[in-house]
């Protein structure tokens, strides 16, 4: 006999993703979609889902995440899985998997060959052919890169692009965006979106208009320049007439912490004018970038051989000194400063050291080892940065138009994607808000924190049905004891599975089980 459901999740504290009251209820669900919400017989499922004690809400939606490659390399996605991410948003901060052309993929081929990928694209829908043929475990929402049409069409030279320059990344940005992305994103500290004029963001963004879709920023400055970063994030959003969204809003270096405040009053005031500005951030004090992202933008022109050209030259390598130097507290800063990756395997003891302890080794000073850590390494450095404010932290989390994004990509505990110390944050940003910032501190009640991390960035990036548990929507779920919800990923051992976390269901097939992965690789590339 025919069961009513496929399954039943039993007798859980419902958390819908609105943000409201929690409340006890049956889940029920056959095939993909949530079916309803009730009282149910247990004779009634095909698999029944004890969740007595245990909080289901809709999966958690990562808002800003950085797999584009790492999800063809290994579609596994375990990292994200454990702490119940159902979706991902990648193609942040200008880089995405696509548009990919010219200088654009040159500058990707030292990537796809580290993390073993043999296909090449060159478009959003070659891309979206690639992962369908994969199979991946959870499901991605797709942005278009403005560093990517930029390096296609313009490279990576500091100059403005011609009328037929930009009328080529408009209609780059048109088609990626006909094949199903949600936005564009720009990463303005970064060759080449760091040569970009407003101007030129404007002009794009008017293809964004036309489908009401989101521009996202990783802004020009987070630190000394963010009050005029934030203002012209505003100034794209009002003169474009787009939504647009502040990508791992912070306020980077002690001697800017005091502008958050000011920070948050010009977005409040912005947003009461009309504009549609959100933002994401993880909850951690330390970011994580390439290590050549210090250096300054002069460095950048011409792409990455010519920046470890003036690297080597003496004379560039005299000023590029004095600039670094003159970096805020010097005692203090190179030890904030802690190498996470490194290409090679003769430099792999410096992963997880600061920069100071491998001077110490190198027996030199801290400008001459990073130097030496690009120049040998080829510029394939990542780092983390301590730079942030655990007070500025918990004001950021705070917003009600704030969502909670790794800034990370998906990464397994073993294969290709297990490379280097990346920042905890891949295996435990959800389970670390859940539970160190939402239960145990209160910073806000759980039902608010499920919304910032489910209905909130749906409602962002316009996804449609899902982010809330409630009848007609997919079976995107994650069930987790609110008691005992925690990361336990540290920056010396960041591959740690977090606690509390039971079952993840991505389009109704379960792909956590009891707390282990089961391999299932029901995900899949979402449109708009």
């Amino acid at each position: 006999m025919k069961k009513s459901f496929d399954i039943l999740i039993k007798a859980g504290l419902v958390m819908d993703g609105s943000g409201n009251e929690p409340f006890r209820a049956d889940v029920a669900i056959s095939g993909e979609r949530i079916v309803a919400l009730g009282s149910f017989s247990e004779t009634d499922a095909g698999l029944l889902i004890s969740a007595k004690g245990l909080a289901v809400a809709p999966g958690f939606i990562d808002a800003h995440a950085h797999s584009d490659f790492t999800l063809l390399a290994d579609p596994r996605a375990e990292g994200k899985l454990l702490q119940g991410v159902t979706t991902e948003i990648n193609g942040n901060c200008g880089m995405s998997a696509a548009p990919l052309f010219g200088k654009a993929l040159e500058r990707r081929e030292e990537d796809l060959k580290e993390l073993g990928i043999s296909e090449r694209w060159n478009t959003v829908r070659q891309y979206r052919t690639l992962i369908a043929k994969r199979g991946i475990a959870l499901n991605v929402a797709m942005l278009a890169g403005h560093g990517n049409i930029r390096g296609s069409i313009v490279g990576y030279e500091q100059r403005d692009p011609s009328v037929k320059d930009l009328e080529e990344m408009k209609s780059l940005l048109a088609e990626a965006v006909r094949d199903g992305c949600f936005g564009l994103s720009t990463g303005l500290i970064y060759p080449p979106g760091i040569y970009s004029q407003t101007e030129e963001l404007i002009e794009l963004s008017s293809v964004l208009k036309r489908h009401n879709l989101l521009y996202t920023s990783h802004m020009r400055s987070e630190g000394t320049c963010l009050l005029e970063s934030v203002g012209e994030v505003i100034e794209i959003g009002e003169r474009a007439g787009v939504k647009v969204h502040i990508s791992h809003i912070k306020t980077a270096g002690s001697r800017n912490w005091h502008k958050a405040d000011a920070v948050i009053a010009v977005i409040d005031d912005a947003r009461r004018r009309g504009v549609q500005l959100s933002c994401d951030r993880y909850p951690y004090v330390a970011s994580s970038t390439d290590l050549d992202s210090i250096l300054p933008l002069w460095m950048f022109e011409g792409g990455s051989e010519e920046e470890l050209r003036r690297i080597s030259d003496s004379e560039m390598r005299t000023r590029l000194r004095a600039e670094l130097l003159a970096m805020g507290d010097v005692s203090s800063y190179w030890e904030k400063i802690i190498i996470c990756s490194v290409a090679s395997e003769k430099n792999s003891w410096m992963e997880g050291k600061n920069i100071s302890q491998i001077s110490s080794e190198l027996a030199t000073d801290e400008v001459e080892a990073i130097f030496r850590i690009l120049t040998e390494e080829r510029l394939r450095v990542g780092a983390i940065f301590f730079s942030m404010s655990e007070d500025n932290l918990r004001k950021f989390l705070s917003l009600p138009y704030c969502s909670i994004g790794s800034d990370s990509s998906a990464r397994c505990f073993d294969g290709p994607t297990r490379l280097g110390k990346p920042h905890p944050r891949t295996f435990g940003t959800f389970p670390r808000f859940m539970g160190r910032y939402c239960r145990d501190e209160k910073l806000m009640p759980l039902s608010k924190a499920v919304q910032k991390a489910t209905m909130l960035p749906a409602a962002i990036l316009g996804i449609k049905e899902r982010g809330m548990l409630k009848s007609g929507m997919f079976a995107d779920i994650t069930i987790f004891d609110p008691e005992t919800i925690n990361d336990t990923a540290t920056f010396n051992s960041p591959f740690q599975r977090p606690s509390g976390i039971y079952y993840v269901l991505v389009n109704g097939i379960p792909a956590v089980r009891d707390g282990q992965i089961t391999g299932s690789r029901s995900g899949r590339m979402l449109s708009r």
